[in-house]
This record gives structure tokens, C-alpha cells and sequence, in this order.
């Protein structure tokens, strides 16, 4: 079997979020011929996303993958090259830098933005993976309003879950936060407002065993929930069950190249998306843990084609 020749360009885009797109369309339409390698699930953490209400420039309700397919499509109009592929390995200090493909593939590049992203970290529970996007949610902020004087309920301990369930608070009836251990992992004057909060109930050494739910349409109706400590078994009627476990930057391929906070986010130069590499840039929710909104994602994606651009200009 012959090897395939490499592939270069200027500027390869490493994810396919809405960070990642909107850098191919500015790279692209500053003539860099930039390409993008779109990885495991092309179009991100959207595409597990039903409706969309707070994306800027649309009155309607829009989807979530209808509008990671149109920042694709227009990526493409400007002149992307757009790559099915998954990047396995990256060697940094080579000059071009140089990334390896699954099948083997070897791409170079003179500058490299990253924009891989994060996955939400989830329970694992067959029954979760089912309502996904049915009364499952990962984002609050997305799909808090939709549980407007419903009962919610909120996993996790940590300073994530607390936020979202003052959050949901301003929708929901009543938040049922649980947690697995019998004391919060969150800020003293976060747990101060939660405490003080009289919509929010705590239930204390629990896990959600099961989601149960309507098969049609698809929706959430209870949960059943374990005492860690008894082993006693009860169930809760709730409408909508948001996970806040944290989530994962998908970094792996640059530990030990470049420079990532203790929860594995990259680092960038303060209001730039430069790494400690010159030429590697890195935008949206792999170096963001802190708003992770698809228009933040897009804005960095839009700063890191403009660096780029620069720092090719200049070298």
C-alpha cells in the first residue's frame, strides 16, 4: 500500500464546532485556503442540541444541528477545504507543524487553530442516554426556559451544579439538587445562596439509578434515586433532569505540547487566543469553561482566524 501524499495548508482547523467553522470562514475568506479536519462528531456539542433560542440573528426557534449544517455549508461556500477525518496525534515542534489522521493520513500545516471542544460529562445510565434532548440536559442556560413552573432536577455538587440550579430557579417551580456525598463541593457563598433559596431542595448521598419517562411523545416524568448510605430506593416526579458532573476538554492530543490548566483547558495569551506555541491558536470551549455558549465558541473562532492570519502575514 503506497502512502498518500501529505496534505498542507496554511491554516488546519482541528474540530468542528461553531468555533472551529466560524475561523474556516474568516481563514477562508482572507484567502488562507484554510482546512478543516471535522473529528468524531462533526459539528460538536450542537448537534445533541434540539432547540436553539439564544444563537443571535434568528427570531424563530432554530435546531441545533440545522445550524452547525448551515456553518458548515457556508465554511464551504468561502472556500474551506473540509476534511472527514479524526486527528490522532500532533507533533508541535516540527516546522510545518505536522498531524496524523486515523487511516494515517499526514497533514502540515504553518499555523494550526484548535477548537476540539468539551464533552459534558454524563452519567452513563442507558436510561439517560435515552432522553438526551428529550428532558435530558447537560446546559441549563440552554434549556432552562423550557421548564417554565415545572419541577427540575439538578446532579452534581460542585460549583457547576449550584449555578445551574440557582439558574433553573428563575423558570422551574422547584430544583431538586442531588448529591452523592452528604456535603457540597461548591464555594461557601455560592452554598449560602442555594441554602437561602426557597425553591431549591437538597437531597443529600443519592444517585439517579434510573430516567423514566413517556416512550410517545418522548418526554421525563420521574427519576428513581438510591441512598448511597441506606440503599433505600425512592422515586421523584420531576419534569427535566440537568447533569452537572463537569465537563471534559478534549486536550489528549496536546498534553505535553502545550500549556493546560489542572482540568486539562489550554491556556491562552489574555485577550487573544494564542497559546504558548506562536502559530497554534486555540478558541472556543477548549480553553472556555467558563461561559461555553456556542456565540462565545464563534467569537474565539473569529479572533483565532484573525491571528492567524497575522501571524502568517508576519512570518
Amino acid at each position: 500500500m503506497s502512502e498518500k501524499p501529505t496534505k498542507h495548508t496554511k491554516v488546519l482547523i482541528i474540530g468542528s464546532g461553531p468555533a472551529g467553522y466560524t475561523a474556516a470562514v474568516y481563514a477562508a475568506r482572507a484567502m488562507l485556503k484554510p482546512m478543516l479536519v471535522a473529528g468524531m462528531q462533526p459539528g460538536g456539542q450542537l448537534t445533541i442540541t434540539t432547540d436553539v433560542e439564544n444563537y443571535p440573528g434568528f427570531a424563530d426557534v432554530i435546531q441545533g444541528p440545522w445550524l452547525m449544517e448551515q456553518m458548515r455549508e457556508q465554511a464551504k461556500a468561502v472556500g474551506t477545504d473540509l476534511v472527514e477525518d479524526h486527528i490522532q496525534s500532533v507533533n508541535l515542534k516540527s516546522k510545518p507543524f505536522e498531524a496524523i489522521g486515523d487511516g494515517g493520513q499526514k497533514y502540515t500545516a504553518d499555523s494550526i487553530i484548535i477548537s476540539t471542544g468539551a464533552q459534558a460529562r454524563w452519567l452513563n445510565i442507558e436510561s439517560e442516554e435515552k432522553f438526551k434532548g428529550f428532558g435530558v440536559s447537560a446546559c441549563a442556560t440552554c434549556d432552562g426556559f423550557f421548564f417554565k413552573d415545572k419541577t427540575v432536577a439538578v446532579v452534581g455538587g460542585g460549583n457547576a451544579a449550584v449555578e445551574e440550579a440557582m439558574f433553573l430557579t428563575k423558570f422551574a417551580s422547584k430544583v431538586q439538587l442531588i448529591h452523592r456525598r452528604n456535603e457540597l463541593r461548591a464555594e461557601k457563598l455560592l452554598q449560602k445562596k442555594l441554602m437561602e433559596n426557597k425553591k431549591i431542595e437538597i437531597i443529600w448521598d443519592s444517585v439517579v439509578e434510573e430516567v423514566i419517562g413517556d416512550e410517545e411523545p418522548k418526554n421525563v416524568k420521574g427519576l428513581k434515586i438510591k441512598n448511597i448510605k441506606t440503599n433505600e430506593m425512592s422515586e421523584l416526579k420531576i419534569d427535566g433532569l440537568f447533569i452537572a458532573i463537569g465537563h471534559d476538554p478534549a486536550t489528549s492530543l496536546f498534553k505535553d505540547q502545550l500549556e493546560m490548566d489542572n482540568t486539562g483547558y489550554l491556556i491562552t495569551k489574555s485577550d487573544s487566543t494564542e497559546t504558548n506555541v506562536p502559530g497554534v491558536y486555540a478558541a472556543g470551549d477548549v480553553k472556555d469553561k467558563i461561559f461555553r455558549q456556542a456565540v462565545t465558541a464563534a467569537g474565539m473562532g473569529c479572533m483565532a482566524a484573525l491571528e492567524a492570519e497575522k501571524f502568517l502575514a508576519s512570518n
